[in-house]
């Protein structure tokens, strides 16, 4: 199989709704829910996990608002391996449902105290009484990157035989490096029948690059979560995930430019907000400060950006923010946009004040505060410009 392997299609599954919401303290109200559910249904993904129905009649009454209102993307109800998940599931209306089912030693011992043999056997018989019911099933493989290559493939054939349609393979302690996931993914692909989702974990800051990398081996359906969301150190983010094979000419599905009002919706509701270098939607990932780079970009915006991760494909704009790396040309446009003299006499008296300001408060300096460091260097008493916030 070719390192770089291409696939006719890619699905984006997101789990903010089931996944992001088991981040540590995180809970989603039913509007919240719907906020969000609305929100990734424009953007584009092609399935929403929409909560775990075992956790009672609550749950299975917002799973069904949230279904109802869903005009593209599949919902889905995630399930542990017992039969009365799947009951409950039924009660949510949702078609499409899947299965987690743990398969390395140490949660077949610690966590079920079940045999491997056990685990196929009920594997089959849930999977086949789902289908039987009418539902679409996929079965993932809980603690994939800890278990035996041999028994994930024994697993997805009787998932397979049982009506399966899917295969997840979940790295649920964000163990595997790119390569890892890449050769996983690689060498299942070539011994199951089944169609594989990767369902990457960020323990070692890796999920966005497995799942890439997955996708590359042969995983067309990959697992995401709005800004990383989740368990720990949370899962592979959406908005990098999707901007990224894009970028290489992978269709999607996905509205690059509803990624950052998606990101903001899922900030608001979980009560964790984007740092301001967080790929694709923080708030400072296309401002420029260095004289160098400013210099340039003023010229020729593609000395610093390639239209692949251009502002403009997010329906966001470049950012040209003063600060103590800044150079005359930044200065003198900064001043031109504040209504403010613009001479390399006064940007050349404004950079100790500039490298104090950052020093001091730690962030760009406002028009504002270019307004009184040209008062003070010029003694002149500046007003704001007519019409002109402060």
């Amino acid at each position: 199989m070719s390192f770089l392997s291409s696939q006719p299609q890619v699905a984006i599954c997101d789990t903010t709704l089931r996944d992001g919401e088991q981040t540590a303290g995180v809970a989603f109200t039913l509007t919240e829910k719907r906020d969000i559910a609305r929100a990734l249904d424009r953007a584009g993904v092609a399935e929403i996990e929409l909560g775990i129905p075992a956790m009672g009649w609550d749950e299975v009454a917002d799973m069904r608002v949230l279904a109802a209102e869903l005009t593209r993307a599949e919902p889905v109800a995630w399930c542990r391996l017992r039969m009365s998940d799947l009951d409950m599931a039924m009660k949510t209306g949702v078609r499409r449902v899947h299965f987690a089912v743990p398969t390395s030693k140490k949660q077949l011992d610690g966590k079920l105290g079940r045999s491997p043999d056990w685990l196929l056997a009920e594997t089959a018989a849930l999977v086949f009484c789902a289908v039987d019911r009418g539902h679409v099933v996929s079965v993932g493989a809980e603690d994939a990157s800890r278990t035996d290559p041999e028994f994930l493939v024994r697993l997805a054939e009787v998932a397979a035989a049982a009506g399966a349609v899917r295969f997840r393979i979940a790295d649920t302690l964000g163990l595997l490096d790119p390569m890892g996931a890449y050769r996983l993914v690689a060498a299942l692909a070539e011994r199951i029948t089944l169609p594989i989702e990767m369902h990457a974990h960020n323990d070692f800051g890796m999920a966005t690059a497995n799942t890439m990398m997955a996708y590359h081996a042969g995983a067309p359906f990959l697992s995401v979560t709005v800004n990383g969301l989740g368990e720990r150190a949370g899962n592979a983010a959406l908005e990098e995930v999707g901007a990224a094979l894009e970028a290489n000419g992978i269709a999607t599905g996905i509205d690059l430019t509803a990624l950052p009002a998606l990101s903001a919706v899922v900030a608001r509701a979980s009560g964790r907000a984007l740092p301001v270098a967080k790929p694709i939607t923080g708030d400072l990932v296309f401002a420029h400060e260095a004289g160098i780079h400013v210099d340039a970009i003023l010229k020729s915006p593609d000395t610093y950006e390639d239209p692949r991760c251009a502002p403009s494909r997010f329906g966001r704009e470049r950012q040209i923010v003063i600060g103590k790396h800044s150079g005359l040309a930044g200065l003198r446009a900064a001043l031109s946009a504040a209504g403010l003299p613009a001479t390399d006499g006064i940007a050349l008296a404004l950079k100790p004040h500039l490298r104090a300001h950052a020093q001091r408060f730690k962030r760009p300096a406002t028009p504002e505060d270019l307004r009184r460091m040209v008062a003070r260097v010029s003694g002149l008493a500046l007003v704001p410009d007519a019409g002109q916030a402060s």
